[in-house]
This record gives structure tokens, sequence and C-alpha cells, in this order.
């Protein structure tokens, strides 16, 4: 039986007016995103798929279209419920790590966990990330993959139902990047947070339970895979 839908959207178009040019940067998109799942959202620069997490997480809105997160529209909440909404039920990743260089890893993730309805102990978000020996250490001590490991840890310490994670492995070398993917695959595997990582790196897209592929503002292809390549296999 398939499971739950966290995420659905329909006929999502994004259009930015940039002066005198309006850029398209989603055109009538349908998505979904099932409870517990790990998608790979594949594309290059300028393909929609920053924009189209974005409108997921509540950061943006569509021009156009729908989306719910189960059964909350969010297209039509006002700031204050987006706020409650990205406060109590997502996760976000970025590139760059968002660390303040004064606080100490356990400190920057407590930053989360104190506005949290049900927050994970900031220590035990970075034991499952890998980073119990630097609980204490502040960012300048850190490499950028642990820094990377302490974004996902702030990230997931608030147990959000969806972790959306945008380039993760963007600023890191291939090992790096592979500590960062487990420390993910992790946080799937046993929390069962569904997981959605957006990256240009067509090289990570095996992971994933399903591989969602888009150009030019559009899905190019939906695709489940069948076997999930092992982080270790994974290079580029």
């Amino acid at each position: 039986m398939e499971s739950p839908t966290i995420f659905r959207a329909e006929g999502l178009t994004k259009i930015y007016d940039m002066g005198e040019v309006q850029v398209v940067a989603l055109r009538d998109v349908d998505f979904t995103l099932l409870e517990g799942e790990l998608l790979v959202l594949l594309g290059a620069s300028g393909s929609g798929k920053s924009t189209l997490l974005n409108i997921l997480g509540g950061l943006d809105s569509p021009t156009e279209g729908s989306v719910w997160y189960r059964d909350q529209k969010l297209n039509t909440d006002n700031e204050d419920e987006l706020t409650e909404y990205r406060r109590h039920h997502v996760g976000f990743v970025f590139q760059f790590y968002n660390l303040i260089p004064s606080l100490t890893a356990r400190e920057n993730v407590a930053l989360v966990t104190e506005i949290a309805e049900d927050p994970m102990p900031p220590a035990e978000a970075l034991e499952l990330v890998g980073l119990k020996e630097r609980i204490d250490h502040f960012p300048a001590q850190l490499s950028g993959g642990e820094q990377q490991r302490v974004a996902i840890a702030r990230a997931v310490a608030k147990r959000p139902q969806v972790l959306l994670c945008d380039e993760p492995t963007g600023a890191l070398d291939l090992e790096t990047g592979r500590i960062v993917l487990r420390a993910l695959e992790r946080v799937n595997n046993e929390l069962g947070t569904a997981i959605a990582v957006i990256t240009h790196n067509a090289a990570i897209a095996g992971m994933g339970d399903r591989i969602v592929r888009m150009s030019s503002g559009r899905i190019a292809s939906d695709e489940r895979n069948p076997h999930r390549t092992h982080i270790d296999e994974i290079t580029w």
C-alpha cells in the first residue's frame, strides 16, 4: 500500500517580474512527496527546482496553482500561518550552513529546540549525525562537512515531518559529501522523516526512493528507483 501524501502540488506556475522582463521559473508543475520517502530532485541551475522547494517550504508562493501540506492549503495561508507551518513541520538544509559563529554546535541546535513543541535534545540530534564528540566546538573549529551536519542536526531536532535540502553537498568534496549524505540517509531510515534533496549532481540521484528530473521549469521525468544506491558507491 502506498504511503500517505505529505505534499501535493497542482498546476504550480511561478513568474518573477524583473523590471520589464518576466521570468517563468515554474510552468504548470504537478508534484507529490510521500510520507517517509527519500526523493532526489535533479536538474541544472535555473531548472526551477529551488523555486519548487521554496514554495513547498512556505518561503515563496506560486503565481498560479495550489499546494497542500497534508490537508493544509499553503498558498491560501497568511504569513502567521506559514510561520507556524515552517516552525513545526518543515526542516531546511541549504548549501551554506548559516551557523552562528559565536555559538557551539550544541547551542546552534538549541536555537531550534527552544521554540519547538516536542524537540529532540541537541546532544541526541548531534549524535544522530555523528558529531557526539564535537558537541561543544564552535563552527570555526569544525570542517565544512561537520558544519553541514550541525545544520542537519539543527533541522531535525524539532522532529519535522519533512526535510527540504537544497544542494546540501554543493560546497563539499566527494568524501565529505558522502558523510553528509549518510547523515541524511540515517535521518530518513531511523526517524522516518520524508526528505527531498535538490541537486544538480546526477551521481546523487541513485540514493533516492524516487528521482524527479526538472528542466526549464517543468518536470521532465518522475521515476521510482527499485534499488537505492549505497552511499559508498556514489562518486563524482
